[in-house]
């Protein structure tokens, strides 16, 4: 999940310090992982999930200000604590009706990377808003280039860094490899806390 996120961050969000990150689904592999770097580069971070107790686990990773999306409006949220400004960059592994509150929760120049469609809703998005706010949106795809020197590189730094403790996995539980219906079925309960693994 790391490489997924400082592609995010850093390679379209051209995330700097000082500025305000919003990471969708914050509990997620990506989404922890994307908070770990914001917040080592200087970044401000906000993260959505969806309950109370996963928000103050987040707090342990680097979240400044978490959001229950199930109780808030997000894009009000988002604009309370920023006054009024929006989030510089923004993560956004849901898609759907959660991509189009990501676009209406961006600053003015704000970079929103989306990187998958886990909400799996199929949404038209009006876009004209980004237009207006000179904002831009990314498709995120790493394995598009997962045979480049420059994500190769990548890997092996945050793979270095783990190994280091310098970044923190989070696997929330492990499954058989026959019991995967469960393990799907235990991430679309929206309990997970970090990465499901299957073990063959």
């Amino acid at each position: 999940p790391f490489g997924t996120a400082d592609d995010c961050l850093f390679e379209f969000g051209r995330l700097q310090a000082g500025e305000t990150v919003l990471v969708q689904a914050g509990a997620s592999g990506v989404g922890l992982a994307a908070i770990q770097l914001a917040k080592r580069a200087g970044a401000t971070v906000l993260a959505t999930a969806s309950s109370a107790e996963k928000l103050e686990r987040l707090a342990h990773f680097g979240v400044d200000h978490g959001i229950n999306y199930v109780e808030d409006d997000l894009v009000e949220e988002v604009k309370r604590l920023t006054d009024g400004k929006g989030a510089d960059v923004i993560v956004d592994p849901v898609g759907g009706t959660t991509l189009q509150k990501s676009i209406h929760s961006l600053a003015y120049r704000g970079r929103l990377s989306m990187v998958g469609r886990a909400g799996r809703e199929d949404v038209k998005h009006d876009v004209s808003t980004l237009m207006h706010g000179n904002q831009t949106l990314s498709g995120v795809f790493l394995g598009a280039e997962i045979f480049s020197d420059r994500v190769h590189d990548l890997i092996q730094r945050h793979v270095d860094e783990v190994a280091n403790d310098k970044l923190r996995v989070v696997i929330d539980s492990t499954f058989p490899l026959e019991d995967a219906a469960a393990a799907h079925a235990h991430i679309e309960s929206r309990k997970a806390f970090g990465r499901v693994l299957l073990i063959p």
